[in-house]
């Protein structure tokens, strides 16, 4: 039977949760692992990078359930409840696939000015990729404005970034690559954790 809460999902095989806390800004992937490819890889690598604290919850392979964002509540895990009292702002790491989307990154959240900010750091190092950071032109569904977000719970909130399969690395595109993390991966990351340094509200 598939699980209904959060609490529910931690308690099925193959599922567990990761954290690392450092500075008050804060990454997460909390539909990592089997579920959708390499968001949990991203998070991890961009905190690691920026000094920045890290949750993600890692699913199994296979087809593993998916629960919609909104579920995933820190009252119902201890380690999440210990990320949110240390983080005031975090930016959400996942991953879409949508036909006419296959190469857009798609910035929700309610964080605004660092939605922007991370457009202006991210499009000079992945210029073959657009960057929607206006909010009326994403997908209802991939905004991440509900309140229950995980990405809205911090005081400052946060922005949602939704990555389709290529710059993840998990598209035919790359199915010969052998070098470990594609060069669209890495640009990715290492341009995440240039906007948290970058960024003038991020504290140690």
């Amino acid at each position: 039977m598939s699980p209904t809460t959060f609490a529910e999902l931690l308690e099925m095989d193959g599922v567990r949760e990761e954290l690392t806390l450092r500075s008050t800004f804060g990454f997460m992937a909390f539909h990592g692992g089997g579920l959708e490819a390499f968001t949990d890889i991203v998070a991890r690598e961009a905190a690691a990078q920026s000094n920045a604290s890290y949750y993600g919850v890692i699913h199994p392979d296979g087809d593993p359930p998916h629960l919609p964002s909104t579920r995933f509540q820190p009252d119902e895990s201890p380690t999440m409840r210990s990320f949110f009292g240390h983080v005031d702002v975090v930016i959400t790491i996942h991953g879409f696939g949508r036909r006419g989307l296959f190469s857009s990154l798609l910035l929700g959240g309610t964080n605004r000015p660092l939605a922007k900010h991370l457009t202006t750091v991210l499009q000079p190092r992945l210029p073959a990729y657009n960057f929607i950071d206006d909010v009326d032109d994403i997908p209802k569904h991939l905004r991440g404005l509900h309140p229950k977000n995980p990405v809205n719970l911090p005081k400052h909130g946060g922005v949602q970034i939704e990555l389709p399969p290529r710059v993840r690395g998990s598209s035919p595109m790359w199915w010969d690559w052998e070098g470990g993390l594609t060069p669209h991966t890495e640009s990715l990351i290492e341009g995440l954790a240039e906007g948290v340094r970058s960024w003038p509200l991020a504290s140690d």
